[in-house]
C-alpha cells in the first residue's frame, strides 16, 4: 500500500548522491607546498558528519576523519580506527577503539567521542540528514518527535521522549557497547559510513549542543586538518594532522577546489590547474582520450543512476504512469550516444558490485516499448506534460535533455528538463514539496551490502527516500533481510524486497557506472574507489 512518508530530509547519497561542478577563486594555502594536490568537487552540502550524506562532503570529510572499519579489496569490513568490534548474537556489538588517537587539536580520541557525537546525529531536532543511519541503534525511536502539522497547519512539535539512546553505553574510555533493537549481521559494514565518525568536546557548544562555528573548521581524528575555514564555492584547504597514528598520507597537504561547472573543472584539468577530476563530464568523453593520454582512467563504481518519482503527487501515483515512462526511454541509446559506453544501462534497483544483484530484475518495465508504453500512458491518463528536474553543477543537461526527446518521441507528450544551480538547491526543493517533476537522482553505496540500495532509497523512513514511497511489505521484507542470522537468508529477503519495487516503480533505473576520471601530469598513484573517492593515502606528487 502507497502512503506519503514524513518528509523528513536525510540523504545518498550517498549516501548519496553522485555529482560534481566548476569554477572556484579564492588563495590556495596548500598549493604553496610542492608536496600538495589539487581535487575538485562540487560544493558540500554540509561538513557536520552525521549531516554530510552525499559525495562532496563525504570525500571531504574522509581526509579529515578516520572511521572505525574500512573495506578490503573483498569488500570485507576490516578495523581501521577500531581495535576490534565483536559480537555474541548480532545484537550486541563491542566496540574497542585502538590507544593512542587524537583529534587534531589534540583532544584523545575516546569512547565520548563516539557516544556523543552519534546521539547529537540522532537526535530528531537537530534535523540531520543521515539520523536515519543511527535508527537500527536500540533507543532511537525515543529521540524522535512525531510531525505534529496537520488540518490546522504548522505546529510546533513536542520534544522527544529523550537525548541519548539506551543502546550506547560506555565501558570505559576505549571501549563501548551498541545494543541494536534487532539483530543485524551487517552492523560492522555500516559502521564505514561518514555519519559513525567521532566528534571532540570542541564541536560542543554545551552538552548535546553542537557550536554554530564547527562545521566551518571540522576538527576530526584523521590524517588532515583544515587550514582557515571552508571558503564557500571555492576551495576547503586541509594540511597533514600531527600525531595522526593511521597510515601516513604520501603527500602534506590536499586543496578540495570547489566548482559550479564540470567543464570548467575540465578545463582547469587539461590546463593543469587541477591534479584529480573524478568524473569526466559528458561533453568531453570524446575528447579525453586525446586530452589526457593514458592519465585518463577507469576503475568500479557503485554508482546507480535514476529518475524518481514523487509518488505524492497525483499524476505520478500510478504505478502504470510510471512503467509507461521506463518503457518510453532507450536506456542503450543514451549510454552509446551520449555517454560512450562508459556506462551500461540500468535494469535492476541494486549494482553489480554488490552480493545478491540480479540482472534485468525490472524485466519488459526497463525495455524500450514505445507503443506499449504510450498505450499504457494513456489508459493511465498520464500528465500532458514532464518536467525532470536536475542539478546544473553536475553535468546532466545533455542526458536529461536526450532523455526527454525520447519521452516526446514515445508518448507524444512535452517534455523539458529544468536545472537548479546546485544539487542542494534541488533537495531543498524537493524536501519543501515543490512541484519539480521527476526528480534527478544517483546513489553511491555507503556500505557494501544489498541493503543499502533498499533502505536509504525506498523504506518508509529511509534517508533518501525523496519521492515518498512507502510500501509496509517492502519495510517488513528489509527488516527481515536484516535481522537474518546469515548473508544467504538475508540476501534471500533482500531480493523479494526488490521484487516489489519491480511491481511499484517508484524509481526509474537508467544507468550504472563507473568512475571515468583523469588527473595532471604532476600526481601519480591516482585511485578512485567503488565509493567515487580519491584515494588520499596513496596519490603522490611527482618529483620536480
Amino acid at each position: 500500500m502507497l502512503g506519503k512518508r514524513p518528509w523528513k530530509m536525510a540523504a545518498g547519497a550517498a549516501a548519496i548522491v553522485m555529482l560534481v561542478a566548476g569554477c572556484g577563486g579564492g588563495s590556495d594555502e596548500a598549493e604553496g607546498s610542492e608536496n600538495t594536490v589539487v581535487l575538485g568537487i562540487a560544493e558540500p552540502k554540509h561538513l557536520i558528519p552525521a549531516n554530510s550524506t552525499e559525495s562532496n562532503g563525504s570525500q571531504v570529510l574522509s581526509s579529515l576523519f578516520y572511521p572505525l572499519v574500512n573495506f578490503n579489496e573483498q569488500k570485507q569490513p576490516v578495523e581501521a580506527a577500531a581495535e576490534s568490534i565483536t559480537s555474541d548474537d548480532n545484537k550486541v556489538w563491542t566496540i574497542k577503539l585502538k590507544p593512542g588517537f587524537t583529534f587534531s587539536n589534540d583532544e584523545p580520541v575516546t569512547s565520548d567521542s563516539y557516544i556523543n557525537a552519534w546521539n547529537n546525529g540522532a537526535y530528531g531536532p537537530n534535523g540531520n540528514d543521515g539520523s536515519y543511519f543511527f535508527e537500527r541503534i536500540a533507543g532511537y525511536a525515543d529521540l524522535q518527535s512525531k510531525d505534529p502539522d496537520g488540518e490546522d497547519g504548522p505546529q510546533k512539535a513536542p520534544e522527544p521522549k529523550a537525548k541519548t539512546m539506551t543502546g550506547l553505553k560506555k565501558v570505559d574510555d576505549t571501549t563501548f557497547t551498541v545494543t541494536l533493537s534487532a539483530p543485524f549481521a551487517g552492523w560492522k559494514s555500516v559502521l564505514a559510513y561518514t555519519v559513525f565518525y567521532p566528534l571532540p568536546n570542541a564541536a560542543f557548544s554545551s552538552p548535546g549542543v553542537l557550536n554554530e562555528a564547527f562545521e566551518q573548521t571540522p576538527i576530526g581524528n584523521g590524517p588532515f586538518k583544515v587550514v582557515g575555514k571552508w571558503e564557500h564555492d571555492q576551495q576547503i584547504v586541509v594540511t597533514k594532522a600531527a600525531g595522526f597514528k593511521g597510515p601516513a598520507p604520501k603527500v602534506e597537504g590536499i586543496t578540495w577546489k570547489i566548482y559550479q561547472d564540470q567543464q570548467a573543472q575540465y578545463a582547469d584539468l587539461v590546463a593543469g590547474n587541477l591534479d584529480v577530476q573524478t568524473l569526466i563530464p559528458i561533453e568531453s568523453l570524446g575528447s579525453a582520450a586525446g586530452d589526457l593520454g593514458d592519465r585518463l582512467k577507469k576503475s568500479p563504481s557503485s554508482d546507480f543512476a535514476f529518475v524518481g518519482f514523487p509518488t505524492f503527487q497525483k499524476e505520478f501515483s500510478n504505478p502504470d504512469v510510471r512503467r509507461a515512462l521506463s518503457m518510453a526511454i532507450n536506456r542503450k541509446e543514451m549510454t552509446d550516444q551520449i555517454f560512450l559506453q562508459s556506462q551500461t544501462p540500468a535494469t535492476s534497483f541494486v549494482s553489480p558490485v554488490v552480493a545478491g544483484y540480479r540482472e534485468n530484475t525490472c524485466g519488459k518495465w526497463c525495455e524500450y516499448k514505445p507503443a506499449e508504453a504510450k498505450a499504457l500512458y494513456t489508459k493511465a491518463q498520464g500528465p500532458k506534460e514532464i518536467k525532470i528536474t536536475y542539478n546544473a553543477d553536475g553535468g546532466h543537461k545533455a542526458w536529461v535533455d536526450a532523455m526527454c526527446n525520447q519521452i516526446k518521441a514515445s508518448l507524444a507528450v512535452n517534455c523539458t528538463g529544468q536545472g537548479e544551480p546546485k544539487f542542494a538547491d534541488l533537495l531543498t526543493k524537493v524536501d519543501a514539496e515543490q512541484p519539480v517533476g521527476l526528480i534527478r537522482l544517483g546513489w553511491i553505496m555507503d556500505y557494501p551490502l544489498m541493503e543499502n540500495y533498499l533502505g536509504p532509497l525506498y523504506s518508509t523512513t529511509g534517508g533518501s527516500n525523496y519521492y515518498g514511497y512507502s510500501n509496509t511489505a517492502f519495510d517488513s521484507l528489509l527488516k527481515e533481510g536484516s535481522e537474518a542470522a546469515t548473508p544467504e537468508a538475508a540476501i534471500k529477503k533482500w531480493q523479494e524486497a526488490e521484487d516489489i519495487l519491480v511491481k511499484d516503480m517508484p524509481v526509474l533505473p537508467l544507468r550504472f557506472g563507473q568512475n571515468t576520471y583523469g588527473f595532471s601530469e604532476r600526481v601519480t598513484n591516482v585511485e578512485v574507489d567503488l565509493f567515487k573517492k580519491v584515494n588520499i593515502y596513496k596519490i603522490e606528487r611527482v618529483a620536480s
